[in-house]
């Protein structure tokens, strides 16, 4: 039977096996929840880089570039990490480059070793889920976290993955059993049970409330993205 396991921050992915297993990365507030929307509203790619330089580099190059870090944009590029600014029509077959401070990195740290990358948030968990199903593979949720440490929104997102798929993969560590019950107690309100979170008193500070909604919303959008060489597209 396929395994699936949970990462609850990338400073701790070199404890897992990763040869036989698609790694879904979650930065549900906001990088996972911006490549989901941005790529629902057709967007053509996002190539998701560790560094400002590199980001800045693609600019350069004509790429729309994305720049955030301490969830506040960076001076100098074209959209910040609010899920709303990739809901532009004038973003419509654009080519994106990336950068935030957790979830491109964990993307980057992921892509060395795994056998796929994938792009998992709430906004698109059940097309997530039913892709997951008819994969060969194990799967390893590696939750983005804060700056190595585990947070709140990721974990809830791995929990309800495990959730859906406890019928079809072996939920047998920790970390996976953890983040499926704290889901299991929090699904019917995912919205309070974030409320006192890190992150969340983070973008209140910044006024971004509308965001934090939005990204704890399921299946709005039927899509999947997959990392294809060092570029993020929606899988047909």
């Amino acid at each position: 039977m396929k395994q699936l396991d949970v990462c609850l921050t990338p400073d701790l992915l070199h404890l897992h096996k990763l040869d036989n297993s698609i790694v879904v990365v979650a930065d549900i507030f906001r990088a996972t929840s911006c490549m989901v929307t941005g790529l629902a509203y057709g967007i053509k790619s996002i190539t998701p880089v560790a560094s400002i330089e590199e980001c800045k580099f693609l600019q350069d190059k004509g790429f729309i570039a994305a720049a955030e870090r301490d969830a506040k944009k960076e001076e100098g590029f074209d959209l910040d990490n609010s899920p709303f600014s990739y809901m532009n029509e004038r973003l419509i077959g654009a080519e994106i480059a990336m950068t935030t401070t957790n979830g491109t990195l964990s993307i980057t740290k992921a892509r060395t070793s795994a056998v796929k990358v994938m792009i998992g948030s709430f906004l698109n968990l059940g097309a997530l889920a039913s892709h997951l199903r008819t994969e060969p593979y194990d799967v390893l949720v590696l939750c983005a976290g804060w700056k190595g440490r585990p947070n709140l929104e990721d974990t809830l997102f791995a929990g309800a993955l495990a959730d859906e798929l406890k019928d079809q993969f072996m939920l047998r560590e920790d970390g996976t059993l953890m983040a499926q019950r704290l889901y299991e107690q929090s699904r019917d309100n995912l919205l309070a049970a974030v409320s006192n979170s890190s992150h969340v008193r983070r973008l209140q500070r910044l006024g971004i409330q509308k965001d934090i909604a939005y990204c704890l919303q399921k299946d709005l959008y039927d899509i999947v993205p997959v990392l294809r060489g060092s570029t993020l597209v929606a899988m047909k």
